[in-house]
């Protein structure tokens, strides 16, 4: 169980499943390349800071659960590893997200949804995640082929709170 995952949680997340969806069947998501690993990387406009902010700020006012926010350089430092800005972001929407588990069990390594926000070596800051066509061709699911495009949805409208012009 999810601590703080309740049978009332799980009511509203439903609820909030439909607005969403709702909502993301309005949303133009921004033309964003993929690369042959399934890697999309959206560069942001601002800092790291305020890119992780306005990431789950979003993410909050889409009703998505927020789990864990992972800065690795934090982690790298304590290790003695000198390691530019990475943060991880773990989200996710249950009733979207476990329909993929069902599926394949071992999708559940891709799943919840990781954004990764980073620096690189210009200055440039970047929100990374996997394409979801990607992970479903990865794990062999091909009967969630409209929740998949949701995700896709979904992810693209959260970067595009972030993306440079």
């Amino acid at each position: 169980m999810i601590q703080g995952y309740d049978p009332m949680t799980n009511r509203i997340l439903r609820a909030s499943s439909a607005v969403l969806f709702a909502f993301v069947l309005t949303v133009t998501s921004a033309a964003v390349s993929k690369a042959e690993d399934g890697i999309v990387k959206v560069k942001s406009a601002y800092s790291v800071s305020e890119t992780i902010a306005r990431l789950k700020q979003d993410i909050a006012a889409k009703g998505i659960l927020f789990f864990s926010e992972i800065d690795q350089s934090k982690l790298a430092a304590h290790a003695g590893v000198a390691l530019r800005p990475s943060t991880l972001l773990v989200f996710g929407n249950p009733p979207l997200g476990t329909l993929f588990l069902t599926s394949n069990p071992n999708s559940g390594l891709d799943w919840p949804v990781r954004l990764l926000v980073i620096q690189d070596e210009k200055g440039d800051v970047y929100a990374v995640y996997t394409d979801f066509d990607w992970i479903a061709k990865r794990h062999g699911i091909t009967d969630r082929k409209e929740q998949f495009d949701t995700a896709n949805k979904v992810v693209a409208s959260i970067t595009a709170s972030v993306k440079a012009e």
